[in-house]
């Protein structure tokens, strides 16, 4: 198995957000990140995992940049002071004119921090592009055989841009114990209702199919084995049984590399 990273809510409280991340860098993760759904600011969040952390790599998963301005994120860097040279800057655009704002936000990124800008990306188009310009790509809610297909996309962007592919991180639900199962469908419904419907239909698979419930801790390792060689890092995305530090704690240890 290649690299792993750790994924949290952004919503996250700061304490706990401390402690996996600590722990994630003890126990040889590549990665930790928070995404950033709506007004929960992810940017924001990070500064509790810097500030505990000295080398695994700080990723935003992913800003929206249709709702918010680079020029925004920039701001929020530079106030939180995230290590620049640690961060994966994860984006996104959707609407008219998608494309063009995200090749001019990975540019505006590029020249204000000088950091990794990661995009995130569903269809095919969308892969080919993130292959062109950004220096990363982040899968979400897929199986392995789609993340493939996803990466060949990402491939043929690169090559016709004239550079090498981008790393490929894919973030993986992972649940354990009892209601394992119900998080990981209560979360994906969410998502399937909105903009991902379409992601699901095209991949002809259920969220849950792209997901890790597991019974036991034990069983994390075998849900993971299917990603072996698919992309360059899984990033496990946790939904914990409570917001507990111990509880993220425990899919951390049970995934760790």
């Amino acid at each position: 198995m290649g690299s792993r990273g750790v994924a949290l809510f952004a919503g996250t409280a700061s304490d706990v957000v401390a402690v996996v991340a600590e722990s994630a860098e003890k126990l040889g993760y590549s990665s930790f990140w928070l995404n950033h759904p709506g007004s929960t600011d992810g940017v924001a969040g990070l500064a509790s995992a810097a500030g505990v952390t000295t080398a695994i790599a700080l990723g935003v998963g992913v800003v929206p940049l249709h709702t918010r301005a680079a020029s925004s994120v920039v701001a929020g860097v530079r106030e939180h002071e995230l290590p620049v040279e640690r961060l994966l800057l994860g984006i996104a655009t959707a609407g008219q004119g998608a494309f063009a704002l995200a090749r001019s936000g990975i540019a505006e990124l590029h020249s204000e921090l000088h950091c990794r800008v990661v995009m995130g990306a569903l269809s095919e188009p969308a892969c080919r592009l993130a292959g062109g310009i950004a220096d990363g790509v982040l899968f979400n809610w897929l199986t392995p055989e789609h993340a493939r297909r996803s990466a060949h996309s990402v491939k043929e962007g690169a090559d016709q841009a004239g550079r090498p592919r981008p790393r490929l991180y894919a973030y993986v639900r992972v649940a354990i114990g009892p209601g394992a199962r119900e998080r990981i469908e209560q979360e994906g419904n969410r998502y399937a209702a909105g903009p991902y419907g379409a992601h699901f239909e095209r991949m002809h698979a259920r969220p849950i199919e792209t997901a890790i419930p597991a019974d036991t801790p034990a069983n994390v390792a075998a849900g993971l084995a299917p990603w072996e060689g698919v992309v360059d890092e899984v990033v496990l995305r946790f939904l914990p049984a409570s917001s507990s530090a111990e509880a993220h704690l425990d899919i951390l240890r049970a995934g760790a590399p």
